[in-house]
């Protein structure tokens, strides 16, 4: 009885949760000169908020939906639903895996792992760049862990479809190839950008993510 007593309360409290923008782990100039500061505070306190304010709305709207039981509302927000959150949780995972201190290669489990399912850590940088530089419009290249096979695997997602929601995939290294995340400083010349976007990878990150997605 009691712990039904407690489940209303509870389900009040995580309705109230509001999603909010992470903080940045670095200053908006310290990725430069490969990714400079204006595109850093614009991308991050511009558009990444842009994507929680409006994932906030329309969870609120959902909210109200459910609560009338208006299936119509229910189905028109989902679109909002999938790109804004999307947009907030493939922001999380972008800002993490870059670093001031990042770049040349990663080590351990993680390098035996990309040699095991790409050949060489040549072969993978080469192909995970030309997917992301092939995303028509604006998307993702990604680098995700394929639980049930138990590998490596690369993938493209377009607009801010989120990686494991829409491949199962769990997400170990994005690269966002929005222009909004390289136009100010590369033009449309989105190869310069990801080659430059390499100088700047977190390997730490992308380790951790793998070593913890494989428990």
């Amino acid at each position: 009885r009691s712990s039904a007593k407690l489940v209303a309360p509870l389900e009040c409290l995580v309705s109230r949760q509001k999603h909010t923008l992470p903080d940045l782990p670095y200053d908006y100039a310290a990725l430069e000169p490969h990714i400079n500061a204006e595109i850093m505070q614009l991308h991050h306190s511009k558009h990444h908020a842009a994507y929680v304010n409006n994932l906030n709305i329309a969870e609120e709207k959902y909210k109200e939906a459910l609560a009338k039981g208006d299936v119509t509302t229910q189905v028109s927000l989902q679109p909002a639903l999938k790109f804004n959150g999307g947009g907030h949780i493939n922001h999380t995972i972008f800002w993490t895996n870059l670093s001031p201190n990042g770049g040349g290669e990663p080590k351990g489990e993680l390098m035996e792992a990309i040699k095991r399912d790409f050949g060489s850590f040549a072969n993978f940088k080469e192909k995970l760049t030309a997917v992301s530089v092939g995303v028509q419009g604006s998307g993702w290249g990604w680098l995700g862990y394929n639980k049930e096979q138990g590998r490596l695997q690369i993938a493209a997602c377009a607009n801010q479809d989120p990686l494991q929601g829409t491949t199962g995939l769990i997400p170990l290294l994005g690269i966002d190839v929005w222009e909004h995340a390289y136009y100010l400083q590369y033009k449309n010349v989105r190869p310069d950008y990801l080659k430059a976007i390499w100088n700047v990878i977190n390997w730490e990150n992308v380790s951790s993510r793998y070593s913890t997605c494989k428990k």
